[in-house]
C-alpha cells in the first residue's frame, strides 16, 4: 500500500536553489543566469570599448558631399549590398534582386525545421556537424563574402574587372557581352530558346536531386532508410531544392565567365592558328 507523500508546509523562509555549473556538452541543466548572461555582458562591454577606441583613432573614409551632376565611376552600393550588385552582371534584375534574396531569407528561416540532427545542438563541432558547417561555409564564405570582395576590390570604372595589381583605368572599355546557351547549340528562335532553357533547368533539378539523394544515402550508409523516414519527403525535397539553387548560382556565374564572347573569340583564334 502506497503511503501518501507528506505535504510541505510554508514556513515563510526563502529556499535557495544551488546553481549548478556545466559539467559537459550533454549537461542541459545549466542556468542562463548568471553563467550565460554574465559572459554575454562582458563580451558586449569589451566590443563596445574596442569600437569606441577604433572610431577615435581612425578617420572615417568620407568623401565629398554628393553631387547629382557628377556621379562616381563606378557607382557602388554599400558593402553589404555589393553581392547583389555583382550578381546583376550574371542574372536578370528580377532574379538577382528578388528571387535569389527571397530564397536566401526563406532558407535561413526553415533551417530549424529541416535540420533534424540532434547532435551538436548548442556546442557545434566539426565531427558531429561537418556537412552542415560545410554547407554554411559554401553559401556564406565562398559565395556571399567572395562576391563582396569582388565588388569592392576587383570592380573598377565601368564595372570592369581589374586584378589587385592592375591600375584602375577610366578609359578602359571591356565588352561584357555573353553568349546564351541556346545560341551555342544553334538555336536562333526565341520560342525554341525558351523551351530549350526550361528543359535545361528541369533537367538540372532532376539530375541534381538524384545526385543529392545518392550523396545523402552514401553519407548515411546503412542508416539512410531510417534517417530518410524520420527526415520526411517535404524536408528532403526542400533541402535539395535550396541546396541546388545555391550551387546553381555558382555554376551560372562560372559559365558566364567561361562563355564570355571575349574568351570564345580568343579560343576560336587560337584554334584557327593551330589549324593553320
Amino acid at each position: 500500500m502506497a503511503t501518501p507523500e507528506p505535504k510541505l508546509k510554508s514556513v515563510g523562509k526563502q529556499i535557495e536553489v544551488p546553481i549548478k555549473k556545466a559539467t559537459g556538452p550533454g549537461d542541459d541543466k545549466v542556468h542562463t543566469w548568471p553563467h550565460l548572461v554574465r559572459a554575454e555582458f562582458l563580451c558586449t562591454c569589451i566590443i563596445i570599448i574596442v569600437l569606441i577606441i577604433w572610431s577615435l583613432a581612425l578617420d572615417a573614409p568620407l568623401e565629398q558631399p554628393a553631387n547629382p551632376t557628377r556621379t562616381p565611376n563606378p557607382s557602388k552600393a554599400p558593402w553589404y549590398f555589393l553581392g547583389l550588385q555583382e550578381m546583376l552582371v550574371f542574372f536578370d534584375p528580377w532574379h538577382a534582386g528578388v528571387v535569389l534574396p527571397s530564397l536566401i531569407i526563406i532558407g535561413l528561416m526553415v533551417i530549424p525545421y529541416i535540420d533534424i540532427n540532434p547532435k551538436g545542438n548548442g556546442y557545434y563541432t566539426w565531427a558531429e556537424r561537418k556537412w552542415e558547417l560545410m554547407t554554411f561555409f559554401l553559401g556564406f564564405h565562398i559565395l556571399w563574402v567572395s562576391l563582396i570582395i569582388i565588388g569592392t576590390f576587383l570592380r573598377g570604372p565601368g564595372w570592369n574587372w581589374f586584378w589587385f595589381w592592375e591600375k584602375w583605368d577610366l578609359h578602359k572599355v571591356e565588352a561584357l557581352t555573353n553568349v546564351d546557351l541556346p545560341y551555342l547549340f544553334g538555336i536562333r528562335s526565341e520560342n525554341w530558346a525558351t523551351v530549350f532553357g526550361l528543359a535545361c533547368v528541369l533537367g538540372y533539378f532532376v539530375v541534381g536531386f538524384l545526385v543529392f539523394n545518392w550523396f545523402c544515402a552514401r553519407v548515411k550508409g546503412p542508416d539512410w532508410p531510417e534517417f530518410k523516414k524520420r527526415w520526411g519527403a517535404p524536408r528532403q525535397y526542400l533541402t535539395g531544392f535550396l541546396f541546388l539553387n545555391m550551387v546553381a548560382v555558382v555554376l551560372k556565374m562560372l559559365l558566364r565567365h567561361l562563355f564570355n564572347i571575349k574568351y570564345i573569340m580568343s579560343f576560336k583564334s587560337a584554334l584557327f592558328s593551330i589549324n593553320i
